[in-house]
């Protein structure tokens, strides 16, 4: 379950505004400037500072000093600068109280500028298959399990760091990996006789991936199902323990809320190799796509293949074939070189009434008498006309079956409505039903049982729970066709949908 934002996370962000304001270029060469000295440690600039760095750019022409201490107070207004008020070059009292400032990078710009750097390297998907953090994530689980909530001084936080970074970076490369064999420039590649050099490196490549995902995913789910609630509760704490003893000057997350952070996580990796109620693990799926880039790769290597294998000819071949039969000196040598080069043929299989004239084992088939066959004209020309044939007229069957169907939709709402009066009944407090209420109840329990919840909702409107019962207790269903053994379930029957159950029972009524 994804976590609710609260209405802080979700406020506009004003940082981001020079990336996209009017005089975009000043303010990006300002923040690049200021973010590239603050790389160097250099963390307080001053504007004089700035500007020696912008002009040293050539960013724009006729920039001015004062166009500069603008563009950082409109920065500075917008949260991307820290402004600091500088009184060490004051010799009086008019100079200190003209507010010189120096700057310094918000942590919001310091991301931005981070990202925005990053972006500016991106030259597609990219990303990796690294069968070995498989083995680093494994690794870890066990340590965590083996220690059992006993751990020495920083080493719960570097068990995370290293788990958390591992799971993290097997996720994303590997998504980004699969996601660039999809893109346009993948698809132009594999249709081209180039691709034909890659075609074995990349099957490899996957077939590596898949196997290490396989053998070793089953070593990571049984280290998670093996660490127990208390387990993970006193790892977690050991784990925010060890971050509060880090001296920082800045505030903290509360520490309730920082544990919070570290449960989501712990339960997005198990929910990616474990999976939950509703859905499938993520690295099935991953194991899936994996496989079906592999069946792509190799059916566009046939694809190009066949592609050339058409485009030679094999004139020559088929001459001197052609002459080698002509050359044989008995029809059994003809027969051998056709298996040679043929192959077997398909076979037909004829259907037909097998009415043999004797029993006996030892009779050759080529003795028996041969089966009539008819078999149907391939020719292209029309057949001979037949006479038309009348339709026939089906509506008395067909209301044959409209009151059959009427009288079994009827008793199965009965059995419903009387349900419904109970409200809840166990099988054990059933009287003996007919055949077609059996299989009704049997129905039921199947779609409960198959829903995570043990309940679903008839076309009716009324929702149908299902409730185990306690030890496995079992009863007997009396039916008119014989008795049958099964779990003494509960079943509780709730209308939800008012409307469409009135409707439900007028119509029943009025039949």
């Amino acid at each position: 379950m994804s976590k609710i934002p609260n209405l802080q996370t979700l406020r506009g962000i004003s940082e981001l505004k020079y990336v996209n304001a009017d005089n975009v270029t000043r303010y990006r060469a300002i923040m690049r400037y200021v973010y590239q000295q603050y790389q160097k440690l250099n963390y307080w600039l001053k504007p004089e500072q700035i500007y020696e760095g912008l002009m040293e750019w050539n960013v724009q022409k006729n920039y001015t000093l004062e166009q500069c201490q603008i563009d950082l107070a409109q920065l500075a207004d917008w949260g991307n600068l820290t402004p600091q008020h500088d009184g060490e070059r004051a010799v009086t009292v008019e100079e200190y109280l003209r507010k010189k400032y120096r700057y310094l990078l918000t942590p919001y710009s310091i991301e931005i500028e981070r990202m925005l750097e990053s972006l500016e390297s991106i030259r597609g998907y990219g990303g990796s298959l690294e069968p070995t953090l498989f083995d680093t994530i494994a690794d870890t689980l066990f340590k965590i399990r083996e220690n059992a909530g006993i751990y020495e001084l920083g080493k719960a936080l570097e068990y995370w760091k290293k788990l958390f970074n591992s799971f993290q970076t097997l996720h994303e490369a590997s998504v980004d990996y699969i996601a660039s064999l999809q893109t346009g420039m993948a698809e132009n590649l594999m249709v081209t006789d180039a691709f034909l050099l890659y075609k074995d490196s990349i099957t490899h490549y996957l077939q590596d991936f898949i196997q290490a995902l396989q053998r070793r995913s089953y070593k990571i789910e049984g280290n998670l199902n093996q660490i127990t609630a208390g387990v993970r509760e006193l790892f977690l704490n050991a784990v925010a323990d060890d971050e509060w003893r880090i001296p920082k000057l800045e505030q903290l997350l509360p520490k309730e809320q920082y544990l919070d952070e570290l449960q989501d996580k712990w339960s997005s990796l198990s929910r990616w190799f474990l999976g939950d109620q509703n859905s499938i693990s993520d690295s099935v799926l991953l194991e899936r796509a994996t496989k079906e880039a592999i069946v792509k790769v190799v059916r566009s290597a046939v694809r190009i293949q066949d592609k050339k294998r058409s485009s030679i000819s094999r004139k020559n071949d088929l001459d001197y074939l052609g002459k080698w039969f002509y050359e044989t000196p008995d029809i059994d040598t003809s027969h051998k070189l056709s298996a040679f080069v043929f192959g077997l043929f398909h076979a037909r299989h004829l259907q037909g009434e097998d009415s043999r004239g004797s029993d006996s084992k030892e009779m050759s088939m080529w003795q028996e008498s041969a089966i009539p066959r008819t078999i149907r004209s391939r020719s292209r020309k029309r057949n001979e006309r037949q006479d038309t044939v009348a339709a026939i007229n089906n509506s008395a069957l067909k209301e044959q079956f409209r009151k059959a169907f009427l009288i079994k939709q009827k008793q199965e709402l009965k059995f419903l409505i009387q349900m419904v009066d109970v409200g809840e009944i166990c099988i054990s407090e059933l009287e003996p039903i007919k055949e077609i209420t059996r299989l009704q109840l049997l129905g039921w329990i199947s779609r409960c049982n198959a829903s995570a919840n043990y309940s679903f909702q008839t076309s009716e409107g009324i929702k149908i729970e299902l409730v185990h019962p306690p030890n496995k207790e079992r009863a007997l269903l009396l039916c008119e066709d014989g008795k049958l053994e099964l779990l003494n379930y509960r079943c509780k029957f709730m209308v939800i949908n008012h409307k469409a159950w009135s409707q439900q029972v007028a119509w029943f009524y009025e039949l």
